[in-house]
């Protein structure tokens, strides 16, 4: 449990009647390597030694939090999701393999081998295509390629970084029931994707009792000429039959997947031109990222339907209740690796945040941090600060986060391997984050 998701959970209908307890450090599920083995032992021992009674256990964040709220669920009689549909879900392949039974929306896919000295892309598939892990997350190890060069390049990277996360991974499959295909790939293996075309959006919902619900599509919107996020905006602005055909198709994945008693995501690419939907990525959980902009505008987070299925209850969706009329998480980025010599500090931050309402920023780096050495990063760039904004409109929207943008006082130098001279921030010259648009 972090500060910022625990602040919002403190604001969920029945709040007052609920007790959270922080079952896993953040800084564990982060670190270099995890040991999945050692995070249950610590989790259990945590459950056995609470004196009260253990209600439910769920969490918001991707592997290995969402693989062991199902372990835990099912060991201690909990609702949740079964590990069979979560890992249908994670496991990029299977998910793949699972989707093409029940859909066509989806682009063509196929395993690159990593143990082959000159590896190739799958017979059918030409470039460009994206290379990725079967696991990953933040889009870790995720490389957009367009030729031979390209190719070869991605592999490598993949290669030398895979067993970070599928190492982990392995061990949640050894305690599945392997289809055949998905035991011979194992959680180590590369797949490729041809890339897609489009504007991105994703919907959420949920699974109570067999029965599927989708209550919100949200739209991502790219930096210019980047693959890398700049905000999550909700509710979607794509055309109403354009956002029934993504929750059809949500539904009937997550039908086959057979998930249950749970909330889910659906990433989409929907391309106007062809009047094209395609399934980027389904996610076993719904997004934390999103926690905010269903309060601001619905009034209620998402993070009510994780904790409502948990303990049996309906989910208490309330749309249009909030107070603004859209939302939006905007990511304020680096695209080049550098040291933060100065962040803003939490006084900066409070009188920004007084100043504007429906404004809140949570800053991603301490200082002296090098840039690539923060957790969860995507391989094209670093976060600095997520800006959340609530507003009237979507010129408000803008306004509001470029205000914000502009009192926030960042300081990123070069790199500099001397660790001596690293503590010293006034020898570099200063340089400005990169604009968004």
């Amino acid at each position: 449990m972090d500060e910022a998701n625990h602040d919002v959970l403190r604001q969920v209908p029945h709040a007052e009647e609920y007790a959270f307890h922080p079952l896993l450090d953040a800084e564990e599920i982060q670190s270099s390597e995890v040991s999945v083995p050692d995070l249950l032992e610590e989790a259990r021992a945590a459950l056995e030694a609470f004196e009260g009674s253990v209600d439910a256990v769920v969490g918001y964040w991707d592997f290995p939090v969402s693989t062991i709220v199902a372990i835990l669920n099912q060991e201690y009689g909990l609702r949740g999701a079964s590990l069979e549909a979560v890992v249908k879900c994670e496991h990029k392949y299977w998910s793949r393999l699972e989707q093409q039974k029940v859909i066509s929306e989806h682009p063509r896919f196929g395993l690159v081998s990593l143990e082959e000295k000159d590896p190739r892309l799958p017979e059918g598939m030409r470039f460009p295509v994206w290379l990725k892990p079967v696991k990953s997350y933040s889009s870790e190890l995720a490389f957009g390629v367009a030729d031979e060069t390209e190719f070869r390049e991605a592999v490598g990277k993949i290669r030398e970084g895979i067993s970070r996360v599928g190492r982990p991974f392995e061990y949640i499959l050894e305690r599945l029931d392997l289809p055949p295909e998905i035991a011979d790939a194992g959680g180590q293996a590369c797949l490729a994707e041809e890339s897609l075309s489009g504007v991105q959006a994703a919907v959420e919902g949920y699974v109570r009792e067999g029965e599927i619900t989708v209550y919100g599509a949200l739209d991502s919107i790219d930096y210019p000429d980047s693959s890398c996020f700049l905000r999550h905006q909700y509710p979607s602005q794509l055309p109403e039959p354009v956002q029934r055909r993504l929750k059809d198709v949500a539904k009937r994945v997550i039908g086959q997947i057979g998930m249950d008693d749970a909330t889910f995501s659906v990433e989409f690419f929907y391309d106007a031109q062809r009047d094209e939907v395609n399934l980027l990525e389904i996610n076993p959980r719904h997004s934390q990222s999103h926690a905010e902009l269903f309060e601001y505008v619905d009034g209620v987070s998402n993070h009510d339907c994780m904790i409502s299925l948990a303990l049996g209850r309906e989910p208490n969706l309330l749309p249009g209740h909030g107070g603004w009329a859209v939302a939006a998480k905007w990511y304020h980025r680096w695209f080049t690796d550098g040291v933060v010599r100065r962040a803003p500090s939490a006084e900066e931050i409070a009188r920004v945040e007084r100043e504007l309402p429906g404004v809140k920023i949570e800053v991603v780096p301490g200082e002296r941090q090098l840039l690539s050495e923060a957790p969860g990063q995507d391989s094209y760039s670093y976060e600095l600060a997520h800006v959340f904004v609530g507003a009237h409109s979507e010129e408000e929207l803008r306004e509001k986060y470029e205000r914000a943008l502009a009192a926030l006082p960042f300081r990123i130098d070069d790199p500099d391997p001397d660790p001596e001279r690293q503590r010293q921030p006034e020898a570099a010259p200063e340089r400005e984050p990169a604009a968004a648009d």
